[in-house]
Parts: structure tokens; C-alpha cells; sequence
């Protein structure tokens, strides 16, 4: 694999950013490296939203024009309908993110299918394996433009290599045709970026701490030598070691 340029971002590989708190959602609109931002319910617990609707409506007067995802939050398939379809409503720049499955384990992708058709545009979250992936595509093909989010970096976490896993789902993506784009979810450090591109992924979506490291693309091994033994000794100094 290629060292990845800065050059690569938006060109080679889309960055979404991955977060709910206000004010980094709308410092990542500013960012001209970020493409687009991914929310979930998860992160909107951290961020103390209590009031889902309204938190999504006012970020939206701000957010107009990259796209973002909002997730669905019930667990009862027709109440999945109802939401998505409110969510929809919400600006022409919002995909409706929406599980593979409910907590039950039974598949959503009859209603993916049933809303994709319709026009809307989803995100297909939390898939896992090679199967989920070309099941969603399946469900997917020739409907509205969406997203399949597949968590890499929580495989890997999990101990699996998650490449085979990456290069499956691409195929799958491939078979349904340019209106389904392949997100790297879950994403753990700057060089899984590099696995996206270089695995074909069209996004990747990533924490803000994650982002915040580009600054640091296209140094030499010997710089980040250099600057980390800078650190070493400023922060030695600001201690006041003595031996």
C-alpha cells in the first residue's frame, strides 16, 4: 500500500467526519478535506441530545449541502418506516441511516428495499459480513443513492482481519451499480484511511480525533522522529525533571 497524499482526499477517497456534538459537526462543515458527516444514536447520547428532531432540524439550518445521515432509532420495523420516512423530509442533503437488523435480529432490507424505491436515500449500517453486504445491495440496486456502511475497524478490534471482509462488500457494491457507494465505518487511526483507498472504498468515515491527525500526512519517518522527540523534551521540561 501506498502512503496516503493529500491530495488522495476527495479525489481517490471521500472523508466523512463522525461525530454528533454541534460545534465540531459544524467546524467539520468548514473543513474543506470533509465531504460529509455521519451521526448515530450512540454519539448522540455522548453529545447529551435529548430532543432528536429539533437537535437534527437546527444543525440542518447550518449543514445544507454536504450530505449527513441520521439514524433511525426504533427497534420495531414499521415504527422504522414511520421515522425514515419523517427524517427524509428533513433537507435534500440527509441519508437515513438504518440498521441491517432490528435487536431481535430480524432483517430490515424488505423495507430498505421499499424505501430505496421510493426515492430515499439510506445509509445501511452496522453490517458485518460479506452476506449483509451483498444482501443490502441486493435490496438496494437500481433505487436511490446510498451509502453501505460496513465497521472494519471494530472487525479488526475484534481480532479479524477486516480486509477480505472489505474487498467482499466492494464486490458487492460493484455488482449494484454506481448509486451505491462502500463507507469504511468504525475507523481507528489515520493509516485506515490508506486501507480504504487502497481497498476501493469511495468513503470513509472518521472521529474528530482521527481527523485532527491529517495535519501530520506526507512527513517523513525521520520528521515524526523529530517531532516526537520535541515532545519528549518539552514536556520533560515543562515537568522539571531532575535526576
Amino acid at each position: 500500500m501506498r502512503s496516503l497524499l493529500k491530495a488522495d482526499i476527495g479525489k481517490n477517497i471521500k472523508i466523512f467526519s463522525d461525530g454528533a456534538d454541534r460545534t465540531s459537526l459544524l467546524e467539520m462543515n468548514q473543513n474543506p478535506l470533509i465531504s460529509g458527516m455521519t451521526t448515530n444514536p450512540s454519539l448522540m447520547n455522548k453529545a447529551g441530545v435529548t430532543d432528536y428532531a429539533p437537535y437534527c432540524k437546527e444543525i440542518l439550518t447550518q449543514i445544507k449541502e454536504k450530505p449527513i445521515s441520521f439514524e433511525v432509532f426504533a427497534d420495531d420495523i414499521s415504527e422504522m418506516k414511520r421515522q425514515a420516512l419523517e427524517i427524509a423530509t428533513w433537507g435534500k442533503n440527509v441519508y437515513v441511516k438504518i440498521p441491517v437488523m432490528n435487536s431481535q435480529g430480524l432483517s430490515t432490507l424488505d423495507l430498505v428495499r421499499e424505501l430505496s424505491q421510493k426515492g430515499i436515500k439510506l445509509n445501511i449500517t452496522a453490517i458485518f459480513t460479506i452476506e449483509q453486504s451483498w444482501q443490502t445491495c441486493q435490496a438496494l440496486k437500481d433505487g436511490a443513492p446510498s451509502i453501505l456502511s460496513m465497521f472494519a475497524g471494530r472487525m479488526a478490534d475484534s481480532g479479524h482481519d477486516p480486509l477480505p471482509f472489505v474487498h467482499g462488500s466492494k464486490a458487492a457494491c460493484d455488482w449494484a451499480g454506481p448509486s451505491v457507494e462502500l463507507l469504511w465505518a468504525s475507523t481507528r487511526e489515520v493509516y485506515n484511511i490508506t486501507q480504504a483507498m487502497d481497498s476501493g472504498c469511495h468513503i470513509i468515515t472518521a472521529p474528530n480525533d482521527v481527523i485532527k491527525k491529517l495535519s501530520g500526512l506526507e512527513k517523513t519517518p525521520y520528521q515524526l522522529s523529530l517531532d516526537t522527540i520535541r515532545t519528549f523534551k518539552s514536556d520533560s521540561e515543562s515537568a522539571g525533571f531532575k535526576l
